[in-house]
C-alpha cells in the first residue's frame, strides 16, 4: 500500500497544497498534493462492480505525493491474480479508497468522491466506454417527477403512429 515518501524534506512536506479525503465513516483519511496527475471516468465492468455504480471516476497521484493520513489499519485490499489490479478498501463502512494497477506501480488512484475539495484536476476522459452498461445515463432530457421534490425522471419515448392498413 502506498506510503509517504520519507525522502522528501518534511518542509517541502508542509509547504505543499493538498486536498484532504476520506471514507463514509471517516476511519480512513488520505491526502494528495495538488493537483492531481489527472481524473478520469472508468466505465469497466471491474469498476463497475466493486464501486457499485454505473462508472467510476479517480483522480490519479504519484505515490510519492499521497498520503494515508488516519486509518490504514482498517484499510482491507482485494488482489485481483488474474489482472494483477489492487483494491483498498474501509473495513469499517465498505468505502473503496484505492485503486493500483501493475503498469502504474508508482500511481495510485483514489475515487474522485472521497474528496470534498478541489483536487486540480477535471475528469475529461472516458475509460473502457465499449464496456459501458447499457443502463447508464448519458444525458438524455430530464423533468421534475411531481409529488416528489428533487427527483427528475426520463420520460417515456413516445410511439409513432403507424399509418392506417398498415400491419
Amino acid at each position: 500500500m502506498p506510503k509517504s515518501d520519507p525522502a522528501l524534506p518534511e518542509t517541502a512536506k508542509r509547504d505543499r497544497v493538498t486536498a484532504a479525503g476520506a471514507c463514509v465513516c471517516g476511519a480512513v483519511q488520505v491526502e494528495i498534493a495538488v493537483p492531481a496527475v489527472w481524473a478520469w471516468h472508468d466505465h469497466s465492468a471491474a469498476s463497475r462492480h466493486a464501486q457499485g455504480c454505473a462508472y467510476a471516476t479517480y483522480v490519479g497521484s504519484w505515490t510519492s505525493r499521497f498520503e494515508i493520513t488516519a486509518g490504514a489499519e482498517h484499510l482491507t485490499r482485494y488482489e485481483d491474480e488474474a489482472t494483477g489490479t489492487a483494491r483498498s478498501f474501509c473495513a469499517r463502512c465498505g468505502t473503496p479508497v484505492l485503486y493500483e494497477r501493475p503498469r502504474s506501480p508508482k500511481m495510485v488512484n483514489i475515487p474522485r468522491s472521497l474528496f470534498s475539495q478541489r483536487t486540480g484536476r477535471e475528469p475529461r476522459y472516458h475509460m473502457f466506454l465499449a464496456e459501458a452498461a447499457d443502463w447508464t445515463y448519458l444525458g438524455e432530457p430530464l423533468a421534475p417527477l411531481m409529488g416528489y421534490p428533487g427527483v427528475m425522471w426520463e420520460r417515456p419515448k413516445r410511439r409513432k403512429k403507424r399509418p392506417e392498413g398498415m400491419f
